[in-house]
């Protein structure tokens, strides 16, 4: 890392008000949270490299091959909330440890899979596991690390994690799949056996929370994401007016207005609404999720431009998003030193407005585009961006959380980015399928009428330039309506984030709530 590496967070310093009594050795508690989590962030696209060599192995017919990405996003999304309210009641290193478990032993059965219901199986298992480790791991670093220049390190090497785990994974999952597609699997084993081993030795155990599980909030929280992300992923892959997708979306926002009702009368909520009624929390919350949204969709349509397009090979592809995680890493460095001199909202302010110039830049690629001279600089700018944004609003969507409620707040932040990543996917698809099929019928009418009929040759070379005209301009109309929703982000961030650099050195912990 450039600035700030795990070794050099050792004793706690500063302002320190948690209930936990801190582990001595703080680097390698930071290392093994940000070990999880970057093993929890990059299966979401190292798996992606991998789906047409699953679906040939194990016989995935093209209709269930999603449902490996699919069941996954599912389980993980819909239990998010639950996972961080457990932790808060039972202790997060234990459920830190049983998800990590759980993702490793479904890690384990989906590298060995021989059929579609043992790796959908393993899938759902998978997510769950990480459902239950995600929150936890961010509550962690927060009752952890004593507010200040510690947390303020230690985020900044989880932020950088968080943000460059995607393209790491697409990295990884080109190399892995060169060798064995089963390998993508296979490689979350040593990692999530020394940290299940190394959480129970170095991470102390949080106070039982006290109260008891809102199980009809549960329910309906499980019921309305899951609805609600399934019916984001439906729209993707059909459209928004479908009648699958127009119920599950029904479904899942009357289930979540269910569970704010629930939520506001229950004596033991699973998710207190002072948590996102807080301004600061709340502006988070909803600046991550567009941001995420822009994110996810970005690795989607880059991706396959640069296989098809400028046709890299898998693993040439994931090399070719290397400079985005190194651009996330610094970033993120820069900003855990700046945010104890600025005020969260500048820096996450000008984040917005470079990350914002990146994906405008990409509004400009074109068949004939080069990676080094069209591609290259706007991702670094887009990294860049995004690494200044990650730290400071990480940093306020939990200032401020009594103890009690540390985990189920870190919960509602890896929730927003997950539904925004899926919400993201789903509307920016939508409008690069709308232009695209505009495209393509323009070109065609351009085609010329009458005279001989052209050879093969000439037919598919005429195809494959319209194919690719149209994809760029799809794509370049789904990243430009991407710049304006992180710039609309960028000026909530300035206008609606108030919290200032003196509060964030501070616990700021509410007083203790019991319901």
């Amino acid at each position: 890392m450039s600035a700030t590496t795990v070794e050099e967070v050792d004793e706690p310093q500063g302002e320190f008000t948690s209930h936990d009594t801190p582990p001595k050795r703080l680097g390698l508690a930071l290392l093994v949270i940000c070990a999880a989590q970057l093993m929890i962030v990059l299966d979401g696209t190292i798996v992606n490299i991998a789906l047409p060599h699953i679906e040939t192995d194990l016989g995935f017919s093209q209709a269930n091959l999603q449902w490996v990405i699919t069941i996954y996003t599912l389980a993980f999304g819909g239990v998010l909330l639950l996972g961080g309210r457990l932790g808060d009641l039972y202790g997060r290193r234990r459920l830190f440890f049983w998800g990590i478990v759980l993702f490793t032993l479904a890690s384990l059965v989906a590298g060995v899979a021989q059929n579609e219901a043992m790796m959908l199986a393993a899938r759902a298992v998978q997510g769950l596991g990480g459902a239950l480790a995600a929150p936890n791991a961010l509550a962690l670093i927060t009752t952890t690390f004593p507010a200040g220049k510690e947390r303020n390190r230690a985020m900044g090497v989880f932020a950088a994690m968080s943000g460059a785990g995607a393209a790491i994974g697409l990295i990884l999952g080109g190399v892995l799949t060169e060798i064995d597609w089963r390998w993508n699997f296979f490689i979350n084993l040593p990692i999530g056996i020394v940290v299940a081993i190394l959480a129970l030795r170095i991470l102390t155990e949080s106070e039982d929370g006290g109260g008891t599980l809102d199980i009809p909030g549960a329910i309906t929280s499980i019921a309305g994401l899951s609805s609600l992300v399934y019916g984001l992923t439906h729209a993707a892959s059909t459209s928004w007016g479908d009648a699958t997708t127009v119920t599950y979306l029904a479904i899942g926002v009357v289930l979540l207005v269910a569970f704010v009702v629930i939520e506001t009368r229950v004596k033991h909520p699973l998710l207190p609404m002072r948590i996102p009624g807080d301004r600061t929390r709340g502006t988070s919350y909803f600046v991550m999720l567009i941001v995420g949204a822009g994110m996810f969709a970005m690795f989607y349509f880059l991706g396959i431009y640069i296989q098809t397009i400028l046709g890299y090979s898998p693993l040439e592809t994931g090399l070719a998003f290397l400079p985005f995680s190194v651009g996330i890493v610094v970033a993120a460095q820069l900003a855990s030193f700046l945010i104890a001199k600025v005020d969260p909202r500048w820096i996450s302010g000008a984040g917005a407005g470079f990350a914002a110039l990146g994906m405008w830049g990409f509004t400009h690629l074109t068949p004939q585009s080069t990676y080094a001279a069209d591609l290259l600089p706007w991702i670094v700018v887009l990294a860049f961006g995004l690494g200044l944004i990650f730290v400071p609003l990480t940093l306020t969507a939990v200032h401020g959380v009594a103890h009690e409620d540390s985990s189920v707040a870190s919960a509602v932040l890896n929730t927003m980015q997950q539904v925004g990543g899926t919400l993201g996917l789903a509307t920016l698809s939508t409008i690069f399928v709308n232009n695209m099929g505009d495209k393509v019928a323009e070109l065609t009418a351009k085609l010329p009428q009458g005279g001989p009929a052209p050879s093969q040759e000439q037919l598919a070379a005429a195809q494959k330039m319209i194919a690719d005209e149209a994809f760029t301009y799809g794509a370049s109309r789904a990243y430009l309506v991407a710049a304006i929703m992180i710039a609309v982000a960028g000026i909530v961030t300035l206008v609606a984030l108030h919290v200032r650099h003196e509060e964030l050195a501070t616990d700021g912990a509410a007083p203790a709530h019991m319901g």
